[in-house]
Order: C-alpha cells, then structure tokens, then sequence
C-alpha cells in the first residue's frame, strides 16, 4: 500500500477533509491514550499512523497525497475498566464520528469523501409555519409500488423527484415533505435473525452520511448527489424538506453489541452512563448520547449544519427529543437547545420536537423553547376519542381544536406550535383506525407483543377490512371527519402519507420492521375520491383567516376568531363545556362548522347569517333556518352576503 507522509494537520474542522494537496483527520477523545488512523486498499492491506494529540483532546492528522476515496478508520488505545466506562480496545476499528460514507454495514470502514454540487438557481421555499401543510413519509413506502414511476428508480430519492409524486402533493396542497429518517443505520442484530430489516431507519450509525439504500444507482449520480436533485425538484416546486432525524442513541445498541464508533473512541464522553458504567438507557435502544458535553453538542451542531447547508433541507423533526435537553434532568434552557435556538442558520430552519423519551421525567410537551414546534400526541388521542367514541366533552375538543394552547403555556409560543395528527408512522393508518380494534403485529415475528395497546381505533362493529358495505360506508365518514377536524383545526397539520389514498398496513401498528407491501403505498388501490377531499380540504384551510395566522385565537368582540355554539345557535353554558353535543363553531365570522358526532340526529339552528353549504364538508342540503343534522357528521358553510356576485358561481 502506498506510503503516506503524515503532518501534524489541523484541529478543526473534525472529521476527514481534503484540498488539492492532501487529506486533514481530526476527531475528539478526552480519554485516549493514543489513536491510530488506519487506511485500507483494495487488497485489504492496513496501514496504520499515529495521531497528534492537540488541545482540548484533538487528536489530527495531515496525510499528504491522500484525497476522496480514501477507506479509513481508528483504532484507539486507552484503559479498559468498564465499571468506569472505559472501554478501549485497539482490535476495533472504529468509524469517524464525522464520516460522510462507509465502506459497507457488515464490515464499516469510513470513506473520504469531498462531493461538490452545483445548486443552481436553488431556493428555500421558506413557507410561513401558518400556511405550512406536512406530509410525513418513508421514501422507498411513497415511491416503491408507484406505476407511473420508472421501476428502476423506484424507492429511490429519485423517485421522489419524479413527477408523479411532485404531481400529486401539489396537488394536495402540500407544502412541506417530513421524510423518516435517510441517516445511514443498520439493521439489528434481532431483526436479522428474525429476517427482517430496520425498514424505518431509527438506528444510525453515521448521522453525516446518506442512506445509499435509498439510492437508484443511476449513472452518474451518487447517493448525495441523487438526495440533494430530489431537494432542487422539491423546492422548485415550493415543497420544503423536513428530515427525521436520530440523536437521541445510536446503533452500538447496548455493551454487549458490537463496538463501532463512539464507544471505543470515548464512552464516557459520548454516552450517559450509570454508576457502574453500565448504558443509561433512556430510548429503549439500548444507549442513550449525552448531548450535555461539548463534544457531542459540537457533533450535533456540525451534523445539522451539513445538512442545512450543503444539502440545503429545510428543517428537522428530532426523535426522542427529551435527550437533547438532558442534564440528565430534562430542561429547555440545556446547552444542546440552547445552541440550536440560537445559531443563526439553524434558528431560521423548521425545528420540530417528539418531547419525549423513556427516561424519569420523559414527557415534556409544551415545554420546548421556541422556535420549536412539537408532535402533539394529545391532539392525536383526543381527537380520536372524540370523534370515533364519544368519550371526550366539548371542553377538552375546544383546547384541542384551537392549537392546544392549554399546553403549550409559555408566552413565546405561537399557535403553530401544535403539530397536528390523527396517524404517523408509528401507530395505526387513518383506514386501519377506522377498521380495527386490535393491534395486528404477527408479521414483526414479537408474537403481538410490540406495538401500542391503547389506539382509541373503531372498528365500526366488524374487525377487519372487508367488512359489509353498510359498515365501510360508516368507516368512510369517519375517515372524512377525522381529516377534517385535523385539517380544520389551528395549528399545524400534518398527514401520513397514504392516509389520502386509503392505505392499510393490514392491521399492523408498529411496521418499523416491515419493509414490504405491509408498509409501501398501493397506488393500484387508491381511494381516488378520499384523495380529492383531502385535497378539496387543504384548499378550504388556505382560504380560512383565522387557520391562517400564527396567533392564537381571539374569541371576543372586536376580533372574534371563534365562537363556540349550540345546536340552538345560542354561546355554550358552562355545563354544555362539560358534555359530548352537537356543536357550532363560527371561524373568522365567514365559516359555520356544525358538527354532531353523537349517535342521534339534531335540529340545529342556525346563527344570524346568510349560510351557504361549502364543498367538501357537506352531506345534505341546507339552506333552511332550521334543519337535522345527522349523526355522525360534520359541515361546513359559509356566510356569503346577498350582494355577493360570487354567489351564484358557488351554488
């Protein structure tokens, strides 16, 4: 293998970088006593030098000669005494933290890496958060069965460029594509025994660097260059790009997995341990990353910038987001969400927190600093209960209907803090909530013990999909009224993608494992007309003033964005707060939403006005002062005054 000559380099940046001369290495280990970068040729042969240790535990390197292409990694020697979380074994050969590829997931060798790409004319579409409209989806389940697409590209980030997907979430109304997670990961040892893959990608092993799972292989493209034309098509198409993305733990699972990165380079550093130097396991993965330390809070900084900047997505959705704010207690003001809420490229992208983890004190919903948004799990269960089972009173529908500002208490939040869902990856589709009361997981091989217990899910009387055609006319209302208390909601909404299309995963709740036509969109199959009302529905959204704003609700003169009614059209009693009736909503003066979720018909009497039907929301005809509202239904109208030319346009 060729000889290289190694300088004393740079410090800074960490990671592998190259210029015309030569290749910089540099990486962070407080308790090492030495560490070895080792490079790799075709024929496997290792050759291996001795780092310079700098300050503030910098340990780098300058090989001249060497440039992109380059296989490496290190090898680290230090104590071993794990009871004090010392853990260093030369025989590993470990991945830069930094790396932006890897060799191979069986046998992981980092990559030098130095990929230019020509942006263009490439713009943000930097949507407001009040007009912003998601779409969560995986990229091969959106692309895979798609018979428009080319079926080489298929499950590609290609195929997310094609048009046929561009086509249908403009069509939508979508504004902004939240991608499960496209760090490359590796698959557990337990699935590959049971034969099945991390189909959702939650287990990352190099956070610099993309999924080439994900990658079509087309000529003259790489992995990189394939995900960042998938962005260009996005956003000039006015779509942003939201990444999932894992900081929460990473796939060196528990001790006794093997060691890949982190745990071999500085495990006290990198990782919260116990008192006997055991993994703190706050995520149910088995490690939990200590983002409280300089190091890995710069980890966490450099990794969003590249993606940011060099592949200019548009923001983050974080997993398990409680870690970030870990000290170990949990509190806003850690030095991780400080950083973030304060750095001048991050701070303008879209940041959304799932606030919560598995830890003592994991649950913290409203308690993120702004300008982070958060997945409102409360919204997702009271809105089932209320609308599929009845178990919810107007009262507590009101908070959720309005932004949930009841829990998100802090003055600097706005209302689009509320990240609005019925479904997401986790958990139930919107049909299978409507089709099953029980969980159906036997093909995750856990014999039905993985997966939520508690779904809120109706099956309408008949377990199953291919229930008589009475019951799936029942399923297909509640679809409809769950899309449109979600979509008519304040707040930010945010749909799973097939939910539009009628997508079933045959019962399953947890299809983390399931990369298969379980999981992938049947496009053959689409409920063509589901999708035109949840499209009709987004529409309508865009034209409500006050779904428009980031401000809460008024509900007083002179403002009046809300008023809360009876059946009889007359303000809600203090007791009606505290039951489950027939409900009027007026938003903005212009739009009257009646809703009767009760098993019974009502009379309703309509408010001062003159109230026209508005499509989509609508069942039956009604022009009348006084008319039933059937069980089970929601509708909208609209106050258009007499003189209105557009009247007779709209009826």
């Amino acid at each position: 293998m060729k000889k290289f000559e190694l300088l004393k380099g740079k410090p800074q940046p960490l990671g592998s970088h190259s210029d015309s001369l030569g290749t910089n290495f540099a990486l962070y280990s407080e308790h090492a006593k030495k560490i070895e970068l080792c490079l790799f040729n075709a024929q496997d042969i290792e050759t291996c030098y001795s780092l310079y240790r700098g300050k503030n535990h910098i340990w780098h390197g300058y090989l001249v000669g060497a440039h992109s292409g380059l296989h490496y990694g290190y090898r680290a020697y230090g104590e071993w005494d794990p009871t004090q979380g010392l853990r260093f074994d030369p025989n590993n050969l470990l991945i830069d933290p930094y790396c932006r590829a890897i060799s191979d997931k069986q046998n992981p060798r980092s990559i030098v890496m130095n990929e230019s790409y020509d942006w263009q004319d490439d713009l943000a579409p930097k949507t407001p958060w009040a007009e912003t409209i998601m779409y969560e989806a995986h990229v091969r389940g959106l692309t895979q069965l798609h018979p428009n697409i080319p079926s080489k590209i298929r499950g590609s980030y290609a195929a997310i460029a094609h048009p046929a997907i561009i086509h249908h979430l403009t069509d939508l109304g979508i504004t902004a594509l939240e991608l499960l997670p496209v760090q490359l990961h590796l698959d557990e040892p337990n699935l590959i025994q049971r034969q099945l893959t991390n189909y959702w990608g939650y287990n990352p092993l190099a956070p610099f660097a993309i999924e080439p799972d994900y990658w079509s292989g087309q000529a003259g493209t790489t992995p990189l260059s394939e995900f960042r034309d998938m962005v260009k098509a996005l956003h000039r198409a006015g779509i942003e790009v939201i990444l999932d993305i894992v900081f929460n733990h990473s796939a060196e699972l528990d001790n006794a997995a093997p060691t890949l990165c982190f745990r071999g380079l500085d495990n006290p550093t990198y990782y919260w341990l116990t008192e006997t130097g055991e993994n703190q396991n706050w995520t149910g993965c088995g490690n939990t990353l200590n983002l409280s330390q300089p190091p890995t809070i710069q980890w966490v900084l450099d990794c969003l910038h590249f993606w940011a900047l060099e592949c200019h997505v548009d923001g983050f959705r974080f997993d398990l987001a409680t870690v970030l704010g870990r000290k170990p207690t949990f509190t806003p003001r850690s030095p991780l969400l400080t950083a973030i809420i304060h750095d001048p490229i991050l701070s303008e992208l879209k940041l959304i927190a799932e606030p919560w983890d598995l830890g003592n004190g994991g649950y913290q919903l409203g308690q993120f600093p702004a300008p982070f948004a958060e997945w409102n799990d409360r919204f997702r269960d009271d809105i089932r209960q209320f609308a599929l089972h009845g178990t919810i009173p107007i009262g507590i529908f009101a908070n959720r209907f309005a932004g949930s500002r009841d829990l998100f208490p802090q003055p600097h939040h706005q209302s689009y803090v509320s990240i609005n869902k019925i479904t997401a990856h986790d958990g139930f589709t919107l049909r299978d909530l409507v089709s099953f009361n029980h969980k159906h997981n036997h093909a995750n091989g856990e014999d039905n013990r993985d997966g939520n217990n508690q779904n809120y899910s109706h099956n309408h009387g008949y377990e199953g999909l291919d229930a008589p055609d009475k019951i799936q006319q029942c399923r297909q209302q509640s679809q409809r009224n769950l899309l449109t208390l979600l979509l008519l909601s304040l707040g930010t909404p945010m749909l799973l993608a097939g939910d539009e299309l009628g997508h079933s995963q045959q019962g399953n709740n947890n299809a983390y494992c399931q990369d298969s036509a379980i999981s992938w969109l049947n496009w053959r199959k689409q409920d063509k007309n589901l999708s035109h009302f949840t499209a009709q529905l987004i529409s309508l959204r865009k034209q409500i003033l006050a779904l428009n704003s980031e401000k809460w609700w008024v509900s007083q003169p002179p403002i009046n964005d809300v008023e809360w009614l009876d059946a009889q059209g007359e303000p809600l009693t203090i007791d009606q707060w505290h039951q489950f009736i027939p409900l009027q909503i007026i938003l903005s003066g212009q739009w009257l939403l009646q809703i009767n979720l009760t098993e019974q018909p009502y009379s309703i009497i309509y408010p001062d006005g003159n109230w026209h039907p508005v499509a989509p929301v609508i069942h039956h005809a009604c022009n009348t002062a006084i008319q039933t509202l059937h069980p089970k239904t929601i509708n909208l109208l609209q106050n258009i005054p007499l003189s209105d030319p557009a009247l007779s346009r709209r009826l």
